[in-house]
């Protein structure tokens, strides 16, 4: 399977750049489509204090008029951007539905989703706090998270994959075929904590690495038992075999009308040091 459309989301934030960077590569190695999909924040997002001044003469219009402008500058930033990025379709989308709402509906027609993690030291407006967390567990496609820092230059050569045997965990393993190279190093990793059970059933090991082998690719299996974080052993793990991808699978529950994420899923996106491919 290819990924015939990607959509990268769009931001001023600084790493939006390395984000569509990695999004082009993508889209230039499968022949496919770039969608960088734009949203202004114009009904949703408060003004940043001091982007406007508080004695401009009609503050109410230039406070109406600083969303757009500064999506202005972003637009250009991802059309010039592009123009030097040979080999790859794409086009522009700009909206003003809330971010959530149009990554919702826009991804529904990707094969893959490029999103980013907050950084912390450049926090998002309150309402898109979260943001990636939520798009993943609406949308129905693989999102694939860039962290906020740290290089992009290869994805999909050495692969850790995180492994419960669950459903999330398995569309997961299924939607990161594409990305992964022609001889890749993947491993399939089961982590649990003391006491729970080891279910042997339910993993199926040597069918995990069958299926990988299956697909042309070597995978080795690995199971552990962690007295601690599981979203950090998974982080430690992908630092020591030098993975440039973590694919794992993105859990939620239903609050209400309310989605949430899991604990191991929000602390991961908090903490990850490497592209994340979730599903859900």
């Amino acid at each position: 399977m290819n990924l015939k459309t990607i959509l990268v989301h769009l931001d001023h934030t600084e790493r939006c750049s390395a984000r569509v960077a990695l999004a082009a590569r993508l889209a230039r190695v499968h022949v496919g489509h770039l969608v960088g999909l734009l949203p202004t924040g114009r009904y949703e997002a408060a003004i940043p204090f001091g982007a406007v001044p508080r004695d401009a003469p009609d503050l109410a219009a230039a406070t109406a008029a600083w969303l757009p402008h500064r999506a202005d500058h972003v637009a250009e930033a991802f059309r010039h951007q592009m123009a030097g990025t040979a080999g790859v379709a794409w086009e522009l989308r700009r909206t003003d539905r809330p971010a959530l709402e149009a990554l919702v509906a826009h991804g529904r027609t990707a094969d893959l989703l490029v999103m980013g993690q907050e950084d912390e030291h450049d926090p998002p407006e309150a309402a898109l706090r979260g943001l990636t967390g939520r798009v993943m567990l609406e949308v129905g496609r693989p999102v694939l998270a860039v962290p906020c820092f740290g290089r992009l230059d290869t994805i999909g050569t050495s692969v850790l994959v995180g492994w419960d045997g669950g459903r999330a965990a398995a569309v997961a393993m299924r939607a990161a075929l594409p990305l992964l190279g022609t001889t890749p190093r993947v491993m399939v990793l089961s982590l649990r904590q003391p006491g729970e059970p080891d279910d042997e059933d339910a993993l199926l090991p040597p069918e995990q690495v069958a299926w990988f082998e299956r697909h042309g690719m070597h995978a080795t299996l690995r199971r552990e038992i962690v007295d601690g974080d599981i979203a950090e052993a998974l982080l430690s793990s992908a630092r020591d075999m030098h993975a440039d991808l973590l694919v794992m699978g993105g859990y939620g529950h239903s609050r209400w009308r309310e989605w949430m994420l899991g604990g191991v899923t929000e602390r991961m996106l908090r903490s990850m040091t490497l592209p994340v491919l979730f599903a859900n």
